[in-house]
């Protein structure tokens, strides 16, 4: 089972993706968590993804395809893709990669948070830097005790202001609606409720997933 999890900053993608993970024994792959332990590898393709990050650009999409189709290869279990496609052309180039694969996509789902409860859960969180560079978001599978049991740091991303926020939400919605809508032609849109407790939103997941 191949799905893209879709959401705004802060409807808790990681979280409900790490719960899948578990409890349908599929691989998470987090655009996010592939470029920094590329990056932490020290390969030359870590230091490629490096130079472009660091001067403020955008990853290609042929080259963060590439990357994902390295992830996805050599696994018989079932992907999770969180991140990725945040574009139209990108959920074609996803599906295209799949299928050399032999695979596809059997679900998208979108875990549906307004607006105001986004800003609201963004501005009050808090990650973990832990000394082998990974970062963890801090919440119900991983606590502030974790962080400094693992010898972390506890800190506030500079960019979760209700301005910066704000705009981060504006130029989602302007790129996923077009996406979403790419998936419901498709007939494998789906929707939850991410404004609820995160076991009631895991569990409607499951049934939305398992339908």
């Amino acid at each position: 089972m191949d799905i893209v999890l879709m959401g705004v900053p802060g409807a808790g993608k990681g979280t409900q993706a790490a719960k899948l993970e578990n409890t349908l024994h599929c691989k998470h792959i987090s655009t996010g968590d592939v470029l920094r332990a590329e990056i932490a590898s020290g390969s030359p393709l870590g230091k490629q993804i490096a130079g472009i990050i660091d001067g403020g650009d955008l990853i290609p999409d042929e080259m963060m395809v590439s990357i994902l189709k390295n992830a996805a290869t050599g696994t018989d279990k079932g992907i999770i893709f969180d991140g990725f496609p945040r574009t139209v052309a990108q959920a074609e180039m996803l599906n295209n990669m799949l299928g050399q694969l032999g695979r596809k996509l059997v679900k998208a789902v979108m875990i549906d948070l307004s607006e105001e409860a986004a800003v609201k859960r963004l501005c009050a969180r808090r990650q973990c830097h832990l000394p082998d560079g990974s970062v963890h978001q801090i919440g119900p599978d991983f606590s502030p005790e974790d962080c400094r049991a693992q010898g972390g740091s506890l800190f506030t991303r500079p960019d979760d202001t209700p301005e910066h926020i704000r705009h981060r939400l504006s130029v989602y919605h302007q790129q996923t609606q077009p996406v979403a809508d790419f998936y419901k032609t498709q007939g494998i849109y789906a929707q939850v409720d991410g404004d609820k407790d995160p076991q009631q939103v895991f569990a409607e997941l499951l049934a939305v997933l398992q339908a």
